[in-house]
């Protein structure tokens, strides 16, 4: 049983339980009336007996001379029995009055159904009782002597009669119509008091011309009738004013732009409006159902024609004035057979076309708000991804950073794929994009909730953390999400691995999102230039920051002015301990800040467009540097740093061998090392400069070797001499298994491909010693010496190490001792052959 169907049930319970005590009290009034009749005297004369059924004709014609007003499916009356009764209770006796009643209400009623019947009958008998009684009180007796003396007893009767009429027909009405009594009993009070007051002088006219004349009786049905039509125009008037004034209201209700408001005003206001049990709106095209009464929402969900009201239901289409946009319908449901009259034909056609329009107009308001949403989410969301993008990551920062000290710690985790290019150039941008789609879910499930996940272009993300309990945690929460990326990606059966750089940055003192940002980045691009997975922002390594901008103005004057310098550390042959070679380290001797290490300028210098010109001036002081060792009889190569951008200049090859023919020096006094993390080299540029530059006799070396992710690929394509452990692995090879393994592949790799191997990092001598013993020959560090100028260089040279001159460090055995070497071991100046075909140019 729907909530519909309980509440009629309950209505219908408490009605019956009116009905029944009404009939019963009425039952036991008219046994008493008819006792009181047979045993008093009756009257015999023609003008008592046809008093006695002109009085039950009189009920009986009031009772059916009626205004009707419809509450649901009941047809309530206002009727003039009352004063039929008055008047009978004034001039018969009071037994008689109260079985007339009876008679005359169940001739007038004889149509109704039963229930209804019985409790006109039974209330109308208690209101004769009512009059009776009190004019039997008040000592009353037909004729007075005076006329006016009758019109105290008469209203206090009357007032009695009218009392228990409302008392017992209003909570009637308002069980049917669903409202509260209280209510109902304000309901058009101004017209009930209006027509008690109508009929009460009707009654005391009547009996003031029976007392005068019986004969002027006939002048009481033109009256009665007259003032009837009045009051009838009257009602007919109130009831349209107010019906008009709650459509105003009504359709003013509707003249909102949600849906679900305007559903659920128009049936509440529709079952008010007309009187109707139950209310339903169904609406096709959005598959939706709302049902409910005049107090609440009963069904509101998908279509459904099942409805709970079983008896007439008056249905309209909701349509514009027009007949078109038909929209759904509207139906009213009413428990009994119930017949709109024509005016409210004309308000139901009317709330309608309101209510259509009103639907209408939600629907076009939900459409351009969602509209509205998706643009909205569009323009801070990545289309393939789903994740925001950097102008929502930027908002959202930024509303984060402005309440960081109530909600935690912030901190930004950027996330760089490493050579995702080669997914692209080799599987196509279909298959990067699926990459890129299943690395944005695995960051979407790594991050806690409350963190915002964001693709802020190509192959970079970034996710800001927030409500961390401290910023070191940030660290932990990074190192989760580059974890998520650990499984391969499966692309069309293909599982590809995923290598990401990231770097994690925490808000300054100052500065915003943008600054944020811009640290994260700093920090991400240092772990990519160290080989680190992660690395955490800090201002020493920062290459950008206002200090270092304030230096990039400055390298015009300090390259015009010869403010780069360059050190030099040795490289030794790790078991004689002379000196095979050095490596050029460039310094920026500022008249300001002294001192500044290249860290600090050198991707400045990149980005200033000055590269040229500042290779050119460090390459100049390394080649003047061999010409001195030279000149004072040490012939040892230079190795000089290059930049990668300098590889996609075609006259960067020129340019060196000019350089090296002014210094008169053969091309195999230099040594160009190169950065592992070089990613360019599969431009046909890049491939044709190092062409060029092995072909003229330069050697190459690979610098930082075992740090990057391409060692194998670079050594494939990049024409090499010499390799260059990386002093991160030489530090931890006596505590890391996996530091000695690289190192130990490293010297394998060498081995097979005819290859010096330096290790860089030396700081001791079980160092220098394990080295040699795994088959490196080579090696550089403090053990040796310190980067320093190329004339004190040139005097560690000549003052030499156990009187040795060009000797850095005794060697590992004596002189003439046979020593056993590893099988493989090259001593550095052994010709080789060259074992890289030339790259085409």
């Amino acid at each position: 049983m729907t909530l519909s169907q309980r509440r009629a049930h309950e209505t219908d319970r408490r009605l019956r339980l009116l009905v029944g005590l009404v009939v019963v009290l009425a039952t036991a009034v008219v046994g008493g009336a008819l006792h009181l009749a047979v045993t008093s005297p009756f009257p015999t004369s023609a003008t008592d007996g046809a008093t006695v059924v002109m009085l039950a004709f009189l009920i009986a014609v009031g009772t059916r001379v009626t205004i009707r007003i419809r509450i649901r499916s009941t047809n309530q009356s206002i009727s003039w029995n009352e004063t039929a009764i008055i008047v009978g209770a004034a001039i018969a006796p009071g037994p008689w009055v109260v079985l007339c009643t009876a008679v005359g209400i169940a001739i007038a009623f004889h149509r109704l159904p039963r229930i209804k019947l019985a409790f006109g009958v039974g209330k109308n008998v208690l209101v004769a009782l009512g009059a009776v009684t009190t004019l039997t009180a008040l000592d009353w007796r037909w004729p007075p002597e005076q006329a006016f003396d009758m019109v105290a007893p008469l209203a206090v009767a009357y007032l009695v009669a009218a009392v228990i009429d409302d008392v017992l027909a209003i909570p009637a009405i308002a069980l049917a119509s669903g409202n509260k009594i209280p209510r109902q009993f304000r309901t058009n009070l101004d017209l009930r008091l209006a027509g008690f007051a109508a009929r009460f002088v009707v009654a005391v006219c009547t009996l003031l011309i029976l007392r005068a004349d019986p004969r002027l009786l006939l002048a009481v049905p033109p009256l009665v009738l007259s003032l009837h039509l009045a009051y009838s125009a009257r009602v007919r008037a109130r009831t349209e004013q107010q019906t008009w004034q709650r459509l105003a209201r009504t359709t003013d209700a509707l003249n909102v732009v949600d849906l679900d408001r305007v559903l659920t005003t128009a049936v509440v206001q529709a079952a008010e409006l007309f009187s109707a049990d139950e209310v339903e709106i169904a609406l096709p095209t959005v598959d939706r159902t709302v049902r409910g009464t005049n107090a609440s929402i009963t069904y509101d969900g998908p279509h459904d024609d099942t409805a709970a009201t079983t008896g007439t239901v008056v249905p309209i289409a909701l349509e514009g004035h027009d007949g078109t946009d038909d929209v759904g319908a509207l139906r009213l449901g009413f428990h009994g057979p119930v017949r709109l009259s024509e005016r409210e034909q004309y308000t139901l056609r009317t709330f309608a076309s309101a209510l259509c329009t009103a639907v209408r107009n939600a629907q076009a308001y939900a459409e351009l708000a969602r509209v509205s949403e998706e643009h909205a989410h569009a323009a801070s969301h990545d289309a393939l991804t789903g994740l925001a993008n950097r102008r929502h990551l930027l908002e959202q920062g930024t509303r984060q950073l402005s309440t960081r000290h109530a909600d935690g710690v912030t901190a930004l985790v950027l996330i760089d794929l490493n050579h995702f290019k080669e997914v692209n150039d080799t599987l196509g941008h279909t298959a990067g994009d699926r990459v890129l789609a299943q690395v944005a879910d695995r960051l979407r499930h790594a991050a806690r909730p409350d963190d915002l996940v964001a693709r802020l272009g190509g192959d970079e993300f970034a996710v800001l953390l927030r409500g961390l309990p401290a910023p070191a945690v940030a660290a932990h929460r990074a190192e989760r999400l580059l974890g998520a990326l650990d499984e391969p990606v499966d692309v069309d059966g293909m599982r590809i691995s995923v290598e990401a750089s990231g770097g994690i940055a925490v808000p300054g003192p100052d500065g915003g999102m943008p600054e944020l940002l811009r640290r994260a980045d700093v920090a991400m691009y240092q772990a990519k230039r160290s080989g680190q997975r992660l690395c955490t922002y800090a201002t020493t390594s920062d290459t950008a920051d206002l200090a270092r901008l304030t230096l990039g103005g400055e390298l015009p004057r300090a390259v015009a002015d010869q403010e780069f310098t360059v050190n030099f550390q040795p490289i030794v042959d790790l078991a004689t301990g002379e000196a095979i070679g050095a490596e050029a380290l460039a310094r920026w001797h500022h008249p300001t800040h002294g001192m500044i290490d290249p860290m600090r300028f050198l991707e400045a210098v990149e980005r200033s467009g000055l590269l040229p010109a500042f290779a050119d001036a460090i390459l100049d002081q390394a080649l003047l540097a061999v010409t001195a060792w030279r000149e004072a009889g040490f012939d040892l190569p230079v190795a000089v740093n290059v930049s990668p951008r300098s590889l996609l200049d075609p006259q960067f090859p020129r340019s060196v061998l000019t350089r090296l023919r002014a210094h008169d020096l053969p091309p195999d006094r230099l040594i160009l090392e190169l950065t592992e993390t070089l990613t360019l080299s599969q431009l046909d540029v890049v491939d044709q400069v190092l062409g060029r530059l092995r072909d003229a006799g330069i050697q190459l070396a690979l610098d930082d070797f075992g740090t990057g992710y391409s060692s194998l690929s670079l050594l494939s394509r990049v024409p090499v001499h010499e390799l260059k452990i990386d002093r991160s692995f030489v530090t931890a090879m006596d505590t890391s298994a996996e530091a000695a393994a690289v190192i130990r592949s490293t010297l394998d790799l060498g081995r097979s491909l005819d290859l010096t191997v330096v290790a860089e990092g030396v700081e001791n001598e079980p160092q220098r010693r394990a080295l040699w013993e795994l088959g490196c020959t080579a090696g550089q560090g403090h053990l040796f010496a310190r980067p320093m100028s190329s004339s004190a260089l040139l005097a560690t040279f000549r003052r030499g190490s156990g009187g040795r001159p060009g000797s850095l460090a005794p060697p590992l055995h004596d002189s003439g001792a046979v020593i056993r070497l590893p099988g493989g071991r090259r001593q550095p100046g052994r010709a080789r052959p060259d074992r890289h075909p030339h790259l085409p140019a």
